[in-house]
């Protein structure tokens, strides 16, 4: 298979994720179709294999790069591989290192949207870029602060693989914060 004209043009004919291999496929960043190139990364075989394959490897540590391109299908790709190795230092620094879009970040975690939803403590539904307040102090592990009862947390993320936990940033910090000890609003 060949990738489009517009494509090649625009990564010069090498894979956008790993830079060294020459691109060879077309892929489309999911929910996205393949209706428009914005939509769509050049990669190389190795690099489809590995997606493929749902590898978390070392390999990985190429999107290092990548997650720093300017083209958003890029960006997004790149997040969403790296969130799936974030059980790596490795991964989980860059992504703690990167300030990418809030729709971009959308876009890499739509692969791993669930049915079900997060609920605050009195039942209310959250969803991602709500502002949450804290109803009860809480030590932040890993930091020494604790977050005070009553601090606002503004543009949160849920956690995809687990309703209980919503992902915010307090003290310029992103943290875990269990569902159960905010409310919406």
């Amino acid at each position: 298979m060949s990738i489009n004209t517009k494509l090649a043009e625009r990564s010069g004919g090498t894979c956008e994720l790993c830079a060294t291999l020459t691109a060879t496929q077309e892929y489309t960043v999911s929910p996205k179709d393949d209706s428009a190139t914005d939509n769509q990364v050049a990669v190389c075989d190795t690099c489809l294999t590995a997606i493929k394959n749902e590898d978390k490897s070392e390999y990985w540590r190429c999107l290092e790069g990548s997650i720093w391109s300017a083209e958003p299908a890029v960006q997004a790709l790149s997040y969403r591989l790296l969130y799936t190795c974030k059980e790596n230092d490795w991964a989980n620094d860059v992504i703690q290192s990167i300030e990418l879009e809030e729709p971009v970040i959308q876009w890499a975690l739509s692969a791993f949207e669930v049915a079900e939803v997060h609920k605050d403590v009195f039942g209310n539904t959250l969803e991602s870029g709500d502002t949450v307040t804290l109803t009860q102090g809480l030590n932040v592990k890993g930091t020494s602060f604790t977050a005070a009862k009553g601090t606002v947390v503004k543009r949160i993320r849920l956690v995809p693989d687990n309703t209980e936990q919503i992902e915010g940033k307090i003290n310029d910090q992103t943290i875990v914060i269990l569902t159960k000890y905010v409310k919406k609003g």
